[in-house]
């Protein structure tokens, strides 16, 4: 039988590369839900191909525009984090890619969670702001939440038949984004046009900048902990520019298990949608003609606070990672905007974290107020 996905998000990056994943394997996958924010004419468009039975818009100022460009459709058409949160709780969903940008994908997890629905996870805010909260849920529903971060898919695939062998740490890379060999004077010039510039990876823009930034991974590196049961000091980040080494394993004996491929999203998506098998591919295999040398390097926490701020945060624990995320949403819009520079970004954050309510044990709730507290703060800071 195929496997029938919900997929949130699906006019960004992921999302769409996850539909092209699904129409290169129609016998194996059928669309059943796609959700979006903004980009209905993309929206419509990904219906009219893949005729899923509902598509959701969460911005419902856009309801009437997509409403009215598939009522020759049988769709249902509904709008609005409430509609995503139904949806995902569907009888007929076998698994859910959470591709949705940034803390709106928390909710719609813990409620697909609660139903049972298998997790593709690429919204890796979701376990930033609440890991506690979400490995908990998927340990008492059965669930299994599977990585769809091209790093934490490696790690994830170098740990396939090693579950009674223990784990010394992993070593999670980083291509270093297009700032990587810049100085703190020309980071101080940097302008979003260059951050958008990623040398290896296409992606949205709030995770491009987030790239350059390096809290993109100081998130993985959080995520890494909640998936992988591991303590924040187990976790190594590795610059590696060329990114063809994914991210690597090293156990108690000191073998160093890896992952390789081309960067492409592809491979990752795909895997989490057929786990435990692997389909064809058509994408181009690794050439190591190509790589006359792959080298490896320590991250700078001096020019990139925002990976500093992050092990702040897990070390601290509480609600602290999700104050981190919130005020760094706000933070990275504005630079989108031209409203602060580069780094500012990571001034506003360093004050933010010693302004908000700190809470040890949060609930959901708790975690609710944090946001919309970081948020006011945040803004008010810029």
């Amino acid at each position: 039988m195929k496997r029938r996905l919900a997929i949130l998000g699906s006019t960004g990056s992921i999302g769409t590369q996850a539909l092209e994943v699904v129409s290169e394997h129609p016998e194996l996958f059928d669309v059943y839900a796609i959700t979006g924010n903004n980009q209905v004419d993309l929206l419509i468009n990904q219906a009219r191909q893949f005729m899923p039975e509902i598509v959701v818009v969460a911005n419902e100022r856009k309801y009437p525009e997509l409403k009215e460009a598939l009522e020759d459709l049988p769709i249902k058409v509904w709008a609005g984090i409430d509609a995503i949160v139904q949806v995902v709780q569907m009888e007929p969903v076998d698994m859910v890619l959470t591709a949705m940008v940034g803390y709106a994908g928390l909710r719609p997890t813990i409620a697909a969670i609660r139903a049972g629905k298998a997790i593709a996870l690429a919204n890796k805010e979701t376990l930033v702001v609440a890991g506690d909260l979400i490995t908990a849920l998927a340990a008492q529903y059965k669930v299994p939440v599977i990585p769809v971060d091209s790093e934490h898919s490696a790690i994830f695939q170098c740990l396939v038949g090693e579950s009674e062998n223990k784990v010394e740490k992993i070593l999670l890379t980083a291509s270093g984004g297009p700032f990587r060999t810049y100085s703190k004077e020309n980071l101080e010039r940097a302008t979003k046009n260059d951050a958008l510039k990623h040398p290896n990876w296409t992606m949205g823009a709030k995770i491009t900048i987030d790239s350059a930034s390096m809290m993109n991974k100081g998130f993985e590196m959080i995520e890494a902990k909640w998936l992988f049961g591991l303590l924040p000091e187990q976790i190594q980040i590795v610059v590696h520019p060329q990114s063809v080494v994914h991210s690597m394993v090293q156990f108690v004996d000191g073998a160093v298990m890896a992952q390789l491929g081309i960067p492409d999203m592809k491979l990752p998506i795909s895997y989490a949608f057929s786990y435990p098998k692997r389909l064809f591919s058509k994408l181009p295999r690794l050439n190591f003609k190509q790589y006359s040398s792959l080298t490896f390097e320590e991250p700078d926490l001096d020019r990139f606070r925002n990976l500093a701020f992050a092990f702040d945060a897990v070390h601290k624990g509480g609600n602290m990672p999700c104050v981190l995320n919130a005020a760094n949403e706000v933070v990275v819009s504005a630079f989108l905007q031209d409203k602060i520079g580069f780094l500012k970004m990571s001034d506003i954050i360093e004050q933010v974290m010693g302004k908000v309510t700190f809470i040890l044990s949060p609930t959901y709730e708790d975690y609710v107020v944090t946001d919309f507290e970081t948020r006011k703060i945040t803004e008010e800071l810029i």
